[in-house]
């Protein structure tokens, strides 16, 4: 049996290695990294510079036989990153290869942001479970625990089928599955809207949909959003008004505002029917079934639902920097 059979036929699983230490990198994941190169086998990294460095230092010629990726290339957008290793994944897949994919989220615990970005990221890990499975190929998420609280890492541990140790890649049988991760996620409730708002609009019907995209496009430019990427605002702000008109009822009230440099848009309809948990994680297998929760999550780097009180909450996140991540656009 050749190096790439005996690496297809080990299939799908999703692991953990929690880092406390370099040594633990140097221990844990460098033998399994010299066992693939030692075999041929296809291996994509995709992680920090000092994990990087850490790591070629271990493995020495070795590292040499793996592929390094460009963090940046995945880890922009919340969606984008998802989106940008599904769609690696596929490729690999159609192209008869399978892949290990090692991974480095470049996401940080900030507790002076206005959204727990790290908590969005990992209900896109928890999607990984169903989305990757059907491409045969092992990853595994490095998450350090220097750089994260208890329960972030309490939470990377629940969300991971298997754990790399000190014993090998171990299941996990804490794992949570997908459906019940996103379902706890669904029910947290969102931070309160500002008294005062930059813009607060009622869209009754589909006839003032133009309206409303223009006054949330000329204040996203008003704010030093540019180009694409104050279209990017409009559009998934558009989406999340329609679902809101078409699925859920009308009046939906639109606001928006400011935190700092991230701009936040939040819709509420007047229906009252609770979004599935999953909504929007994937893209739609037929054109417009689910369309536009999914390209809002492209658009937005966090999307929040929460249903309450007879009324359905909308809120999508556009940090600046994040939003205007490779964008070709004029200087702030």
């Amino acid at each position: 049996m050749t190096a790439e059979v005996r690496h297809q036929t080990r299939g799908f699983d999703h692991a953990a290695l929690i880092v406390d230490s370099d040594d633990s990198i140097e221990q844990l994941l460098a033998p399994v990294l010299r066992r693939h190169a030692a075999e041929g086998s296809a291996v994509l990294m995709v992680v920090g510079p000092h994990t990087e460095r850490t790591l070629r230092r271990a493995l020495g010629p070795a590292a040499s036989g793996l592929e390094w990726g460009s963090p940046d290339a995945f880890y922009q957008r919340l969606g984008f990153a998802f989106s940008g290793f599904r769609r690696y994944l596929q490729e690999q897949y159609a192209a008869g290869r399978s892949v290990h994919v090692v991974a480095e989220p470049d996401v940080a615990t900030d507790l002076d942001a206005p959204i727990d970005r790290v908590a969005a990221y990992l209900s896109y890990e928890a999607i990984c479970n169903d989305a990757l499975a059907p491409y045969g190929c092992p990853v595994t998420c490095l998450w350090d625990s220097r750089r994260h609280p208890t329960l972030v890492i309490e939470n990377v541990r629940a969300i991971h089928d298997h754990e790399l140790t000190r014993d090998g890649r171990q299941p996990n049988r804490g794992f949570v599955p997908t459906s019940e991760y996103l379902h706890g996620r669904a029910h947290v409730t969102m931070p309160p809207v500002p008294d005062a708002t930059d813009q607060d609009l009622g869209v009754s019907g589909l006839d003032d949909l133009p309206g409303c995209r223009f006054a949330i496009g000329s204040w996203a430019v008003s704010q030093g959003f540019a180009g694409l990427a104050a279209e990017q605002v409009t559009s998934a702000t558009n989406e999340i008004v329609t679902n809101g008109l078409c699925h859920g009822a009308a009046p939906v009230r639109v606001r928006a505002w400011h935190h700092g440099t991230t701009l936040v848009v939040q819709a509420d309809d007047a229906g009252g029917r609770p979004i599935p948990a999953d909504a929007g994680y994937r893209p739609p297998v037929r054109p417009g079934d689910g369309m536009g929760l999914w390209v809002a999550r492209q658009f937005a780097d966090v999307l929040l639902t929460h249903t309450l009180g007879g009324r359905t909450s909308v809120r999508l996140y556009f940090p600046y920097a994040i939003t205007h991540k490779g964008m070709d656009v004029r200087a702030r």
